[in-house]
């Protein structure tokens, strides 16, 4: 058995099927009935609006729109921020144009290396070689 504290609540459980406790999950269960039954009255809503009117934090739904829980096509209107640069966002966890920096970013740290520079490996020294 691996027991574990919730890192929600602090409370000791059984981390064999869920990373966090029974409570804490069924709580996050309640919370996406609130937003779901919410969402289908007002399909035109902000994820503002909708943290506002449930009460559920902005970052839980946005961990329900990123699982998929919550559909674009039933929220239209629902947006997050870029982890990198805050820009609204319905897909994945960054903008385009920071992926387009992280790519960037990548590729210009790879020119100029050598072709045995990028080999997975070591190169051993013996002491005379130094």
């Amino acid at each position: 058995m691996a027991l574990a504290n919730c890192p929600r609540c602090g409370k000791l459980f059984n981390r064999q099927f869920r990373t966090i406790c029974d409570e804490c999950h069924a709580g996050i269960e309640q919370d996406y009935e609130t937003c779901f039954k919410f969402l289908k009255d007002h399909k035109g809503v902000t994820i503002n609006e909708l943290s506002e009117a449930t009460g559920v934090t902005v970052q839980q739904i946005t961990k329900f729109i990123q699982e998929g829980r919550i559909s674009k096509a039933v929220a239209p209107n629902l947006t997050y921020p870029c982890e990198m640069c805050g820009a609204a966002i319905r897909d994945g966890k960054v903008c385009f144009n920071c992926q387009n920096k992280l790519k960037r970013g990548i590729a210009g740290s790879q020119i100029g290396r050598s072709e045995s520079d990028t080999r997975n490996g070591f190169r051993i020294l013996d002491r005379d070689d130094r």
